[in-house]
């Protein structure tokens, strides 16, 4: 285990997040997203007083399918909903389709809570769309990378500056494109 060893303890609960990316026969890419939240306790169900979420029984269950493109722009979505703590939740899942013609790059996410935050979406759904956006990026990666010209005279990978490894002044860079390579001292 790559964490250390933790204090004794009692497991309550359960947020599992799977990501999937798959392409398509017509050239676009689906990405699918399910989360779950699951108590380890009996506890009151949120909708009504009369009856009882079981331990291990699913709170949230939910589903979210973005259909993407190359330049990873959302051609169609689709939410559902299999388990919510009110029965009032899945009536939301059509404003999903708002997420058609957004790009996912620098922004998605603040779009997405302009769109669909607050009263107008869903919070579990939201944020599940940051490990799927993720995912899409994934997904078509190699073959974006195939078709872009990361060459001396190509434009700088979009890549580039997203996290401490993709640093222009740091080793991966000077290594794989020492073109796209920059001095920290002079960047300042």
């Amino acid at each position: 285990m790559p964490l250390s060893t933790p204090s004794n303890r009692s497991l309550f609960h359960t947020r599992s997040v799977k990501c999937q990316g798959y392409k398509r026969e017509d050239g676009l890419w689906d990405i699918e997203g399910h989360m779950t939240d699951v108590k380890a306790y009996d506890m009151p169900h949120p909708d009504t007083s009369d009856k009882t979420l079981k331990a291990n029984h699913a709170l949230h269950d939910m589903w979210l399918r973005i259909t993407v493109d190359m330049d990873l722009v959302i051609h169609d979505a689709e939410a559902a909903m299999d388990s919510t703590p009110f029965e009032y939740c899945p009536q939301i899942t059509p404003a999903y389709k708002q997420l058609i013609g957004l790009q996912i790059k620098g922004g998605f996410t603040k779009q997405v809570k302009a769109l669909l935050g607050g009263i107008n979406g869903c919070t579990h759904l939201i944020e599940l769309l940051g490990p799927m956006a993720t995912t899409a990026f994934q997904t078509t990666h190699q073959i974006r990378r195939q078709t872009q010209d990361w060459t001396e005279t190509g434009p700088v990978p979009k890549i580039m500056d997203t996290c401490h490894s993709w640093s222009r002044s740091g080793p991966v860079v000077k290594r794989k494109w020492p073109h796209f390579a920059s001095d920290a001292e002079n960047d300042s």
